[in-house]
């Protein structure tokens, strides 16, 4: 079976195909055919060697996070109908990129019928926090809307969550490819957050802001915060600028705004199950569909982290199997 793992930090020509033996699920696991693996934007980090107190993680090691595919054993212990289901999982430190998964019985979740597996694997991580955002954050008819880092993976999903709830959805992101992709989500504006006087625009369109969810941090999302109303919010819950874009906490209170930070969309296990759950339904309902920009199969990760770190990548990338 074929896996990549990183033997040392480095750039992305650190991911390397491996054979391994295949494996077999212990008592309480299965073992998943691997359609479509998740790529994070933190997993170019870690490997990186970035991965910082969050994520401590080790060379040598396995990277991915999660995957969907179709239950093809079961171990001990395991309900036999679970063989031939479409699923989506959580991984451990097994890995996430490779051909068959082996993971615990109580990871998985069926993928509903008119969810493609694909679209399973986008929302395993973008769906849990999307939806997990918006449980906190009260999205009323009319609100004006900034999504920074727009045509994410996350992005994307708070976009379309955006416009379903009724509000005024700008869109801030990088280049006109990806303007135009807002436009297609359903922003009603879309500014290119890299030009000066991108706020002056936005500002011009709305009068204010009444949300913000920023996953694009850095000067970005403090650019993001000048422009909300008294008594909005704010979500700071990314950092490709390079840091978290947390608002001085006098300044916001002054003003009555509710600041979100990255702690807050970090779930248990129940709570990631639901949230994720949700996001599942939503994509069979139609409400909301995974913006996947780009595609890679396994033996070419490392051109998945590429396009990533150089901004090339539109919404969600994954690796195929």
């Amino acid at each position: 079976m074929r896996v990549i793992e990183v033997a040392a930090f480095g750039g992305p020509e650190v991911l390397t195909v491996t054979e391994v033996p295949e494996p077999a699920p212990r008592p309480g696991e299965v073992r998943v055919e691997v359609a479509a693996a998740d790529v994070l934007w933190v997993e170019t980090a870690i490997r990186r060697g970035a991965g910082g107190t969050h994520f401590p993680v080790r060379a040598p090691y396995r990277p991915g996070v999660g995957v969907a595919g179709i239950v093809s054993a079961v171990g001990e212990g395991v309900d036999p109908a679970w063989t031939g289901r479409r699923v989506v999982t959580r991984t451990d430190e097994r890995g996430g990129y490779l051909e068959r998964a082996v993971v615990p019985a109580d990871n998985l979740l069926p993928v509903p019928d008119g969810v493609s597996l694909p679209d399973a694997a986008a929302l395993l991580h973008d769906g849990v926090t999307a939806m997990g955002l918006l449980d906190q954050v009260p999205l009323r008819p009319g609100d004006r809307v900034l999504v920074t880092a727009a045509t994410g993976g996350l992005g994307a999903l708070l976009v379309q969550e955006a416009r379903a709830a009724g509000g005024y959805v700008v869109a801030a992101c990088r280049g006109s490819a990806k303007r135009a992709a807002a436009y297609e989500l359903g922003a009603d504006l879309a500014v290119d957050y890299t030009e000066p006087g991108w706020t002056g625009l936005v500002r011009a369109a709305t009068g204010g802001l009444d949300v913000v969810l920023d996953g694009a941090g850095g000067g970005y999302g403090r650019a993001a915060f000048d422009l909300l109303r008294a008594g909005g919010w704010f979500s700071a819950h990314g950092t490709p600028a390079g840091e978290f874009a947390v608002p001085d906490a006098d300044a916001a209170a002054a003003q009555g705004i509710t600041v979100l930070s990255i702690a807050d969309v970090q779930f248990d296990v129940e709570r990631r199950r639901r949230h994720l759950r949700a996001a599942l339904d939503a994509a069979a309902a139609g409400r909301i569909k995974p913006l996947i920009g780009q595609t890679f199969p396994l033996h070419r990760a490392a051109d998945a982290h590429r396009a990533i770190e150089d901004r090339s990548a539109i919404g969600k990338t994954l690796l195929t199997v």
